[in-house]
């Protein structure tokens, strides 16, 4: 089928199916030019509670998915490629996050919302990069049990003033991004502000100007006076910022900063997907139960403000 065949058949449906198409930043130029709303973990999930739309087309991977699916469990939510996983989110289960929960009996369980639906209803309250600060600063306990991002969780036990245990998680599409690259980067490009993603290791984040969520670095692009940026995430955020601010020049300080499951999702995914209401992602209703409380306080915690 032709190109434009194609986006002209998902147009149709989306209008016959009440649809909306959610993509995250990182996902391939043509699935965000051709979404309803583009944005990060905490944006996506505020669009999945908020839609009047019947179904959610959710162009991420699978725990995104599954959140839409907890806080809208009357609507059908579909993820065009079920393979799309989290490497992160699959090195926390259950039984491990209760064996940290009896080893720190007096922390509050955060969950980055880069974890299962299963985890998700075993902590307190789950938070993305762009409101893990103030979500932790938010709960009463003076001790937090942060899972299962430990950069993330590093980046946090900076900015409050309490103890944070940490596992052993991270993204290891972050992890490709070396600080020897970036250094060898700004050498090359004087001129260029360093903006990075917490999800970055710690000698990442203290080479970098601003850290930020996706959402944050939108902003930094528009606000900040450089005309060059050095971007320290996932390489599809280049996409949407060269969008965002058509005037700047953006790079990426590692070819191999590529995630192979955001990459999975297509157009032609898409229409199938729109076409057989399949791939449905659901969530058994016990577990959904029990994570809805954690999700529902972290959309509704305010994000963090662009420094």
């Amino acid at each position: 089928m032709p190109a434009q065949e194609i986006l002209d058949r998902i147009d149709q449906l989306r209008r016959e199916r009440s649809a909306v198409i959610l993509a995250h930043n990182y996902q391939i130029g043509e699935v965000q030019d051709i979404a309803d709303y583009v944005g990060d973990s905490l944006g996506l999930a505020r669009q999945a509670s908020e839609t009047e739309a019947d179904v959610i087309v959710f162009c991420g991977v699978h725990f995104m998915a599954e959140t839409a699916a907890i806080l809208s469990p009357e609507k059908t939510v579909l993820l065009p490629d079920p393979h799309a996983g989290c490497p992160m989110a699959d090195m926390m289960d259950v039984p491990e996050l209760r064996r940290l929960k009896a080893e720190y009996p007096d922390a509050a369980v955060v969950a980055y919302v880069n974890s299962s639906a299963a985890v998700k209803a075993e902590v307190d309250v789950c938070c993305t990069s762009a409101n893990a600060i103030p979500v932790c600063e938010s709960v009463e306990a003076d001790e937090i049990l942060f899972v299962p991002d430990k950069w993330l969780g590093t980046w946090v036990d900076r900015h409050i003033d309490k103890t944070v245990h940490l596992s052993s998680g991270y993204c290891p599409t972050h992890a490709w991004i070396t600080p020897q690259e970036v250094t060898a980067m700004k050498e090359r490009h004087p001129e260029a502000a360093v903006i990075a993603h917490p999800e970055c290791s710690t000698e990442v984040v203290d080479l970098a100007d601003e850290v930020l969520s996706t959402s944050g670095m939108v902003s930094a692009v528009r606000e900040r006076p450089e005309s060059a940026f050095i971007v320290c995430t996932e390489e599809g955020m280049l996409h949407r910022l060269r969008k965002e601010a058509p005037g700047k020049t953006f790079m990426t300080p590692s070819a191999r900063c590529v995630c192979p499951n955001m990459k999975l999702i297509t157009v032609e995914k898409i229409l199938w997907s729109l076409q057989d209401l399949e791939p449905r992602i659901t969530v058994p209703k016990e577990i959904a139960d029990r994570a809805r409380s954690a999700i529902e306080r972290m959309v509704s915690t305010l994000a963090e403000s662009p420094a």
